[in-house]
């Protein structure tokens, strides 16, 4: 039996490893990606003020971005690269902390499994982002302070690691303050050393908060950051449990659906339908401790983030943030559905569960992968000539990001953002980083010159909307046209000559 769940074990991991490598350059970088290898090529010295600036965001992430970047390079695959190799860290004290709750070997495979294929966390080991730190230090947080909990080990190493945690994502926080409810809840005995642990987390992050105040205090604005993400409702909870159980598949953008609905509802509603089972025949089931630990694990970061989000000016609320919690969830839904007592229930629920998994790959192997309108930036910027000063005018802050890195190393290409334009509508989830200004920013009434570049955004060719009619009132002629689709979306970029 050891050697079958070795083998068990070895494909689950195979498995979970290949789909993260999977079509990991399908995708050209984008926004948040391009600002995260931009904060790595500044120099040691001023690195941690460009990422102050941000406010939302420590630093360790970029930090190890910039070392990695160092060792590789910045190609697309050895860049993301980085965050499939955290992902896959995660696997150990994942498989440990299974261990430490002393699962059974079908809830531990099934729960691996679960893992392995969640979309949400398929999506985040492929992006420069640091999410994938975050979930493995998360969970090896958690592994310690389980190993903590059970037999009072590890505290300072523990300590250690949260220190890394807070300063990976501030959700880290949520997590350390789960195991000190935990703690305070069931193990009071133990309270004075979570708390110990606590403070000297506190203390080690006063660095970066005075950081990070000087930053705001130098005019950075948190709500320019998330000001525009909307406070949690019954419509946010439903899209967190679908991303926390959605096998494959993860919304890339707008144009595309939240969910697959006929496959991730189903397996919704057998996990819950496992869960109700379990609490049913509650006094049969053992490990009851492991159920709370895990239970106030999870409860404590959604609960926290909802409180903020409702209380406080602006809403904290976001799946990719409270990835912290997926993998006890995971957990919990691998126990709910191989503990229930009837044997025939047991197994026909496991079955469709494994069934909709297959589903969900069947639809992510055939899905081709959708041209997304941030590529087509760079590929443009190609077309412009380079032996002579260009200009280029963008009428967004998305644009103007991605038109400046692909150009940024060529001295003859200059961007240029035009504010106070009424007529284009800005996405407020993308601005330029604060301190940066490799983009010049002026109002609309000083645009001009005999000859430029404008690159801009629509739904289709159409002289008469913004900016063609604008620039042909003012005496402009058209001289080229380069353009790329995706996501709906048309990708323009026109040079204008003086008539």
């Amino acid at each position: 039996m050891t050697g079958k769940r070795g083998i068990l074990i070895a494909g689950l991991c195979l498995i979970y490893v290949a789909i993260r490598v999977w079509r990991l350059t399908d995708a050209c970088l984008w926004f948040d990606e391009i600002f995260s290898i931009h904060a790595a090529e500044h120099s040691w010295s001023s690195l941690f003020g460009f990422v102050a600036q941000d406010l939302i965001h420590p630093p360790l992430f970029y930090v190890l971005l910039k070392a990695w970047a160092g060792i590789g390079g910045e190609g697309v695959f050895w860049l993301r690269l980085f965050s499939v190799v955290c992902s896959s860290a995660s696997i150990y004290p994942f498989i440990s902390l299974c261990r430490e709750l002393k699962l059974k070997t079908s809830a531990f495979l099934l729960a691996l499994l679960f893992f392995a294929v969640n979309g949400s966390l398929i999506k985040y080991a492929q992006e420069v982002r640091m999410y994938s730190l975050l979930l493995f230090l998360s969970l090896v947080s958690l592994w310690l302070f389980s190993r903590f909990f059970f037999r009072g080990k590890n505290i300072w190493i523990l300590t250690t690691v949260n220190v890394l945690l807070i300063h990976t994502h501030y959700f880290g926080w949520l997590i350390v303050i789960g195991e000190v409810v935990v703690i305070a809840i069931l193990q009071r005995i133990k309270l004075r050393h979570v708390l110990i642990m606590f403070g000297i987390d506190l203390a080690a992050f006063v660095p970066w908060m005075i950081t990070i105040i000087k930053a705001a205090n130098a005019g950075s604005d948190v709500s320019q950051n998330i000001g525009w993400i909307a406070r949690p409702g019954l419509r946010s909870m439903f899209d967190l449990v679908f991303d926390m159980v959605e096998p494959f598949y993860y919304q890339v953008s707008s144009t595309e659906p939240s969910t697959i609905i006929q496959i991730t509802l189903p397996l919704v509603v057998v996990i819950a339908a496992a869960k109700l089972i379990y609490l049913i025949e509650w006094r049969k089931n053992d490990g009851h401790e492991r159920f709370w630990l895990l239970g106030i694990i999870t409860l404590v970061p959604m609960v926290i983030a909802f409180a903020i989000s409702w209380i406080s000016p602006y809403s904290i609320w976001g799946s990719r943030h409270l990835i912290v919690i997926f993998a006890p969830i995971l957990m919990l839904a691998a126990v709910f559905l191989t503990e229930i007592s009837n044997r025939i229930v047991r197994y026909g629920l496991l079955t469709v569960a494994i069934f909709l998994i297959g589903a969900g790959f069947v639809n992510y192997a055939k899905a081709e992968s959708a041209p997304q309108i941030w590529c087509a930036w760079e590929r443009l910027a190609t077309d412009i000539p380079t032996d002579s000063p260009q200009t280029i005018y963008v009428f967004e802050d998305l644009i103007a990001y991605h038109v400046w890195f692909g150009t940024r190393n060529d001295p003859n290409i200059s961007i240029v953002k035009v504010d106070g334009n009424t007529e284009v509508a800005e996405d407020k989830a993308y601005f330029l980083p604060r301190g940066f200004d490799g983009v010049r920013r002026i109002d609309l009434s000083e645009m001009s010159g005999d000859r430029f570049w404008v690159a801009f955004r629509d739904v289709k060719w159409n002289e008469k909307h913004y900016p063609m009619f604008r620039l042909a009132e003012q005496g402009y002629a058209i001289r080229y046209r380069f353009n790329v689709g995706g996501s709906g979306m048309t990708a323009f970029l026109v040079e204008f000559e003086k008539k």
